[in-house]
């Protein structure tokens, strides 16, 4: 029986590796065994940071929407309360975007609920 060489399938993953690798500094970009490394750690990486990218955007949002709500006299925990009473259904990523962008439409929206709140106080 004639032994596997594995001459044109070896090259072909090697050059997918280097493939993925270029661009990446010192031999990273160009030694097979050094590049292999940095892929997978780097894919790992990239695994990772794309459920934290969705934790980060959150969290930068509602920093946002605190400033925001603050500038009218609510903390952003009332003012979600406030929303949710008023039966709003605004996102924190929009509700972030009127903040930053449009300041007059999101008093609006913290008026109505505020008004929220006040009803839900005096019930």
């Amino acid at each position: 029986m004639a032994r596997v060489k594995r001459g044109p399938h070896r090259k072909e993953r090697r050059k997918k590796v280097l493939k993925q690798s270029k661009g990446y500094y010192g031999n990273k970009g160009n030694a097979y065994r050094i590049a292999k490394q940095a892929v997978d750690k780097s894919g790992v990486n990239s695994y990772r940071d794309r459920r934290l990218k969705k934790r980060d955007f959150r969290s930068l949002w509602i920093i946002r929407i605190n400033a925001g709500a603050r500038l009218h006299g609510l903390s952003y925990n009332r003012l979600i309360e406030g929303l949710k009473k008023a039966g709003s259904e605004v996102n924190r990523k929009m509700l972030a975007e009127l903040a930053v962008h449009d300041a007059a439409a999101f008093g609006e929206i913290v008026q109505s609920a505020k008004a929220a709140l006040d009803k839900a106080a005096a019930a």
